[in-house]
Order: C-alpha cells, then sequence, then structure tokens
C-alpha cells in the first residue's frame, strides 16, 4: 500500500513526487492497539502545551490512578483538586470528565465500533465533545485508526509543508487547500505526512530570527 501511495502521490503532483523521493518511505504507523477512549484524554492532555507537560501531567494521572489510562467509571470519580493535582486545568478536566461520561454512554466508540464508521461519522459524533474539535478527530483518525484518506486541512503544518514545497507566498486557506488535495486522494494521509516532514525539516534548517 505505501508504494501505491508513493506512486500516485508523485503522478498528483511531481513537486510533493520530489519529496517523496528525498524524504524516502513513509513511516507512519497507527498506534493499533488504543482505542478512542484513551487517543482523546491524550489529546485534551496535549492541547496547548509542550509534549513533554502534557506527558508529565499524564504520568501524574497514571500514577495516581494506578493504570495506565483510568477507566471511565474510574476518571469520573477524581475530584477535581485530584486532577488539578496532576496538572489539568479546569477546562481540561470538563472535557476529561465529559469524554469519560460520553464512553460510557456509547457516543465515543470502542475502536472494534469505529472500524465500521466512516470518517465523516466519526467526526461528526467526536466533535459532540467538550474540548474536542475536528483537527483533533482527524489526528485520531490518522494516528490511531490508521485511516488512509484524512486530510486536516486545518493543520498548520500539513499547510506550511505545502507552501514551502512548491515556493508559495502564503499557505493556502483551508476551504481551497482541501480542494487542491483531492488530487491526493485516496491516499491523503500519507500525503500530510509527507508534508509534515517538509515543515519539519524547514524548522531544522532554518536560523533563529
Amino acid at each position: 500500500m505505501s508504494r501505491l501511495a508513493r506512486a500516485h502521490l508523485a503522478a498528483a503532483d511531481p513537486v510533493l513526487g520530489a519529496l517523496i523521493r528525498e524524504v524516502g518511505r513513509c513511516t507512519l504507523k497507527p498506534e493499533r492497539a488504543r482505542e478512542p477512549y484513551e487517543a482523546l484524554i491524550s489529546a485534551v492532555a496535549h492541547q496547548q502545551l509542550h509534549a513533554r507537560a502534557a506527558e508529565a501531567m499524564l504520568g501524574r494521572l497514571r500514577a495516581l490512578t494506578a493504570a495506565p489510562v483510568p477507566a471511565p467509571g474510574h476518571l469520573l470519580s477524581l475530584s477535581d483538586e485530584a486532577l488539578r493535582g496532576c496538572g489539568f486545568s479546569a477546562a481540561k478536566a470538563a472535557a476529561l470528565r465529559d469524554i469519560a461520561r460520553r464512553t460510557l454512554d456509547g457516543t465515543v466508540p470502542t475502536r472494534r465500533a469505529a472500524a465500521r464508521m466512516s470518517d465523516a461519522a466519526l467526526i461528526e459524533r467526536l466533535c459532540t465533545l467538550r474540548g474536542i474539535g475536528r483537527w483533533t478527530v482527524e489526528m485520531l483518525l490518522i494516528f490511531t485508526l490508521g485511516r488512509p484518506d484524512v486530510f486536516p486541512v486545518d493543520d498548520f503544518g500539513v499547510r506550511e509543508g505545502y507552501r514551502l514545497i512548491h515556493g508559495l507566498d502564503a499557505q493556502p486557506k483551508p476551504r481551497a487547500f482541501a480542494a487542491i488535495g483531492e488530487v491526493y486522494a485516496p491516499y491523503r494521509s500519507t500525503a500530510a505526512w509527507y508534508l509534515w516532514r517538509a515543515a519539519d525539516r524547514a524548522k531544522k534548517i532554518t536560523p533563529p530570527a
């Protein structure tokens, strides 16, 4: 599949094709053992924080509950003070509780149930959760569920990668970018991965201002 994806993307966009040849094989590996509930808990922790700070918060939550990820019922039993002690703000604590409640009532599907749902259906359903937006669900689709044709047009890194390789003065706007990305279907997740690599590469070679 990866070889087919690279060939399709290179034919659809020769500029992207040059990047693909330079970067090499796509190493995107979804976390296939992770449940959507766990992925959403992690996503809330990481919102607007450096990864190390978010992982520290999750580490304190694991220590508090003696579990890799607390079961929804256990999470709901934790006091506001306990969650604050882990480092979660009031808004994040409220989001965690909503994720737990909506997992118990079936709104957040199991991985097995999610496999029977379309990308659009999952986005529509999970965006009803407190603190969860479209971008967060798209990351879950790509990195947890391994969906092959997701194009996160609101992601800064993906748009910046496209701008850089095509030599544009400005990033394409999300609506225009969605139309641009249609040529990458049905491998838009792989296209996004390569565009992230382009943005990451620029960070490493661009000197600080």
